[in-house]
């Protein structure tokens, strides 16, 4: 019997085989499954933006905010892609395919329309488990954000143990940086189409 990280071994090799189709993202592999997605929407990709741009500005020297980067943990099967991060800037120094979770400080994954359980139920369990300390959803959908943060294990699985809800307009703290989700925009009814 192949052990999870046999099962993933042989995912990832296939997923870096795949040219992502037209409309379609860089798939993400969790619980043994490749993950295919949708392209983002503009505005999906403007609230990304805002919110690097946000985060350049206040983070210090050697800290960057990207929104680029596979995220990935051999060991629990898991490979992710957030939509921003914060993260040393030395991490993309590496010639390591995907960055180390362990180097990441902050993920926020902006929801899409067509899939809201990918980032409030599968996110909201890899990013703990990966032990990433702040994780940010932001929910365009209906103008709510969420923060969780402390990765701790309870009842044999990884949660976080404290979570702050927003509504857009709210400036959410994060350590010592802030996101204002009053320069977010909401999805349009053509969005989630």
């Amino acid at each position: 019997m192949e052990t999870q990280a046999e099962i993933y071994r042989h995912l990832r090799e296939h997923r870096d085989t795949l040219t992502p189709a037209p409309h379609f993202a860089w798939p993400e592999i969790s619980r043994g499954q490749i993950l295919m997605m949708m392209s983002p929407s503009p505005r999906h990709d403007l609230n990304a933006l805002r919110i690097q741009q946000q985060l350049m500005r206040q983070l210090g020297d050697g800290l960057v905010a990207a929104t680029l980067g596979d995220i990935e943990d051999e060991n629990l099967g898991v490979l992710r892609r957030p939509d921003v991060i914060v993260v040393p800037e030395a991490a993309f120094d590496t010639s390591d395919s995907a960055l180390d979770p362990a180097e990441i400080l902050l993920a926020v994954e902006i929801v899409s329309p067509n899939n809201p359980d990918n980032d409030y139920k599968g996110k909201l369990r890899d990013y703990p488990a990966m032990g990433i300390p702040h994780y940010v959803i932001i929910d365009p959908r209906d103008g709510t954000a969420h923060h969780y943060w402390k990765p701790v294990v309870k009842n044999g699985r990884a949660v976080y143990d404290a979570h702050v809800p927003y509504v857009f307009g709210d400036v959410i703290t994060v350590e010592e940086w802030t996101i204002d989700t009053g320069k977010l925009r909401r999805y349009s009814p053509d969005d989630e189409q």
